[in-house]
């Protein structure tokens, strides 16, 4: 552990919680009593190495690309990748032989021949060595993002990964300490800043349209149930171990990812401390229970105690402006990131659709007046690869949009739109959600992983026109 992560402990009063001896730094979290954390440290600093904010890194003709992990996710990227100029899908490895198969049944007719690696745990750091690939594109379960993604930068590719972009705040800060320091680009794949209605948002806020932006608030609400208790969900029952092991926000990226752009955090602002109250689970423990007395597979998810159904999590940036955040994926509630912005002049909200905007405190825009907006503030990267976004597909296009606008930023050597330090920061707003309610819901700081430098780093600029 440097100084840093030591002087954040202290100044944070976590060094006190018993998380340190507990592992929180280097494991998922165990249960925590409930022990005060102080309320404020004013952030601190940290001699940065490197700022990979703006950075654009030489760029790259052709982007061979080692894909880590085909299970649901990696194997919706394989459609998408394949269909963008300039990709070369050089390497595909899995522990499964069986997803490795669906993999190049999915790269048939096509000039894609990749490497094929499966069969043994560590076979990503076998790709990760390869001198054939320029980024590692991660789709693991959550426990291995942070440690291939350091890895493969380690061994000179670009990383990105899934969401989250770790599990402990001490995989946080490898991440941007190995960004800085070997100068390759770390991005987590948060498609939801990609979705068209969010990027429209982005545009009006950046022209000014809802006048000083002063609060946001996102969410993931969505049902998983059924998958999360599902034999052919989640490989290994990977992510209802996650939930029976932690109580908190587990998923605060998508919902946060966009509102975090839009106010300028790490960029102009940034995150300085949080709250975090979390429900009882009244959900989850009764299914273990009820599977389980009818199959012997459920008996080890019986008897736990699982995160609450209901987290709300509020943060307050150093500016003085604040987000909430919610988490709730058991109960009935129909799905929604919410995807709310206030400013002084105006107001918009995504769900329940259709996204509307507001002028004024009585009504929102007609459909019409709405139209005239999205024609006037659109972006030029949506009137260039929508359509096509939208046929390729991903979520309704996101991710294409996502995964269209990555290659051509690293062909172009041109900045990300999300870099490492938005990776360790909206990942940690998750990580810290769970000291808070082990704490009553006091206040808890969060990391200045820029060092200091997001009072000069300029906002996202998806302004820049490229190629398509």
């Amino acid at each position: 552990m440097n100084s840093t992560r030591r002087e954040f402990l202290a100044r944070t009063g976590l060094a006190g919680t018993g998380l340190m001896a507990a592992g929180f730094l280097g494991t998922t979290p165990p249960a925590m009593a409930a022990t005060p954390v102080a309320a404020k440290s004013g952030g601190g600093t940290r001699r940065q190495q490197f700022n990979m904010c703006g950075y654009g890194a030489p760029k790259l003709e052709k982007v061979r690309v080692g894909l880590i992990g085909v299970g649901s996710r990696g194997s919706g990227a394989l459609p998408r990748l394949r269909a963008i100029e300039g990709v070369e899908i050089t390497a595909l490895c899995d522990l499964r032989p069986e997803r490795i198969a669906a993999g190049l049944k999915a790269l048939e007719r096509t000039n894609h021949k990749p490497v094929t690696y499966s069969g043994t745990a560590e076979a990503w750091k076998e790709v990760c060595g390869r001198d054939d690939i320029d980024l590692i594109y991660n789709c693991t379960p959550w426990h291995l993002h942070a440690p291939i993604s350091v890895y493969a930068m380690e061994h000179g590719k670009h990383a990105v990964s899934e969401i989250p972009a770790a599990v402990t705040i001490d995989e946080c800060w490898q991440l941007v300490e190995t960004a800085e320091r070997t100068k390759k680009h770390y991005m987590m794949l948060e498609n939801c800043c990609y979705d068209f209605f969010e990027l429209l948002t982005l545009n009006l806020a950046q022209q000014g349209f809802f006048g000083e932006v002063v609060h946001g608030e996102g969410a993931y609400l969505h049902n998983l149930m059924e998958l999360n208790f599902s034999k052919k969900g989640y490989h290994d029952m990977w992510r209802l171990k996650q939930n029976a092991a932690r109580n908190g926000n587990l998923y605060p990226m998508h919902g946060l990812g966009p509102i975090a752009q839009i106010m300028n955090i790490n960029r102009g602002d940034r995150m300085d401390y949080l709250v975090s109250v979390q429900s009882n689970d009244f959900q989850m423990g009764r299914k273990a229970e009820e599977l389980a007395a009818t199959d012997p597979f459920y008996s080890p998810y019986a008897g736990k105690h699982y995160r609450g159904n209901m987290n709300t999590t509020t943060v307050r940036t150093e500016l003085g402006k604040t987000i909430m955040v919610q988490h709730d994926v058991t109960s009935t509630r129909p799905y929604s990131r919410i995807h709310t912005v206030v400013g002084t002049k105006a107001t918009a909200q995504k769900w329940p659709s259709p996204a509307r905007i507001a002028t004024g405190h009585e009504n929102w825009l007609s459909d019409a007046e709405m139209k005239k907006l999205e024609e006037k503030y659109t972006f030029d990267l949506v009137k260039q690869v929508g359509a096509t976004a939208r046929k390729v597909g991903g979520h309704g296009g996101m991710d294409f949009l996502m995964d269209w606008r990555l290659i051509s930023q690293l062909r172009h050597g041109l900045p990300l739109d999300m870099d490492v330090y938005d990776a360790a920061s909206w990942t940690s707003v998750g990580l810290l959600s769970e000291v808070s309610v082990a704490n009553r819901s006091n206040s808890v700081d969060i990391p200045d992983f820029t060092g200091g430098s997001w009072r000069k780093n300029k906002p996202v600029d998806l302004t820049l026109k490229q190629p398509v």
